[in-house]
Formats: structure tokens, sequence, C-alpha cells
């Protein structure tokens, strides 16, 4: 898939709209769990144990990492996406965004407020941007293309990404916790649910197909 490929589909307005509210509730989700203070997502962890490191903000960090995993497409011969490039700047500038409004929260019930609604969040924005059919985003596509070179398994080429990922930023001083394990646990159940609801019919009439490839090689996992 190039750039430019997936803009000749059919239903071209409903999936940009898709693609970039997806994209942008993907970095209010992360936010949400930062705010909530339980434990992140995979790479959420990386990316504030790299901000508390260098002093840049979570959103920053997230489009340096991202566009650094782009990098690493070349050597796997993947091609991007729209998806792809816009998901390495839209999600950042979201998270700083949402930060930025959402204080801390205070007291338990409001901290796992906070994380419910991230997870439930993040899981339909998975379902929204993979819907749209532009791409995998940068670290999907990270997890794809080793999965193509080295013959593993994608459950098996994730996991070993994401272990990697959150040991290197609970090093880094990223959070760790609840919300880390919640996330690994309903991440998967809910992107499965949300890309049937967002489910976008293709071209052909009687198509509901939503992205070239299985699910699971999609879903995403930051």
């Amino acid at each position: 898939m190039s750039l430019t490929s997936g803009l000749r589909g059919g239903r071209l307005p409903r999936r940009l709209s898709q693609l970039y509210a997806g994209l942008a509730l993907y970095g209010v989700s992360s936010a949400l769990l930062v705010r909530g203070g339980l434990g992140l997502e995979p790479w959420g962890v990386l990316h504030q144990g790299l901000a508390r490191l260098t002093g840049l903000t979570m959103g920053v960090v997230s489009i340096i990492v991202g566009a650094g995993v782009l990098l690493l497409w070349i050597p796997l011969r993947e091609r991007p996406g729209l998806g792809t490039v816009s998901n390495v700047f839209a999600v950042g500038i979201a998270i700083d965004a949402t930060l930025a409004l959402v204080p801390d929260a205070h007291g338990l019930p409001a901290r796992v407020a906070l994380l419910i609604a991230g997870v439930v969040l993040n899981g339909a924005a998975t379902g929204l941007y993979i819907a749209a059919r532009f791409g995998p985003g940068p670290r999907d596509g990270l997890m794809t293309g080793l999965h193509r070179l080295t013959g593993r398994s994608v459950r098996l080429v994730r996991t070993a990404i994401e272990v990697a990922v959150v040991a290197t930023g609970f090093a880094l001083g990223g959070s760790v916790g609840l919300g880390t394990l919640l996330y690994a646990l309903a991440i998967g159940p809910l992107a499965q649910l949300f890309l049937r609801v967002f489910a976008i019919p293709a071209a052909r009439p009687g198509s509901t197909a939503v992205a070239a490839g299985s699910p699971e090689q999609a879903i995403l996992r930051r």
C-alpha cells in the first residue's frame, strides 16, 4: 500500500473521518491512562519513561518513536499508507493536547474511572482507524514485518516486542501497574468488537471486509 493508494477506495469521506477520529481518540485514551496513574499501555510505558529521561512531552516522544519505528520498515520492506504516516503525528498531538486539558485524578474511584475509560476508548479508537483501511500504524507494521521475516507467529512476535518495550520503559521510569495488565487482557476483545461496529463495506457490493489480512495482525499495540 502506498500513501495514496487508499484514497482510491470507496466511501472516502467516511473512511477519512474514521481514520482521523480514531487516531485522535487513540491519543486521548493514552493520555487518560496517564492521568489515571494506574499503569499505561506497553508503548505508553516507553513513551513516559523516555519523556522523563529527556524532558520532552509524551506526545513529542511518541512522534519521535513512531518515526524511528517507521524507519525500521525499510529493511523489513513494509510499505506505509496514509494512515501509517498520519498515525505518527496525530496520536502524539492528541496526547499532548489531552494532557494539557485533563488534570491528574485524585482518589481511587476517579483513577479507576479514567483507567476504564482509557482502555475502552483505546479499543474504540483502534477499531475506528483500522476499519478505515488506510494502512497499519508504525508499530503494527513492525510486528507484521518481523512476523514475515522470522516466520514466528504474530502472537509471539507481538509479545516479544511488548515485553521489551515495557521492560525498557519501566527501567526508564514509565508507569506499570493494574492498567498495564487490564489493557493487555482487554484490548484484543475490545478491538475485535469495535472493528465489527465500525466496519465499512468495501467497494464491491455485498462485501464487508474492513482490512487486508487478518484483524489479529492489524490490531495495535503501541
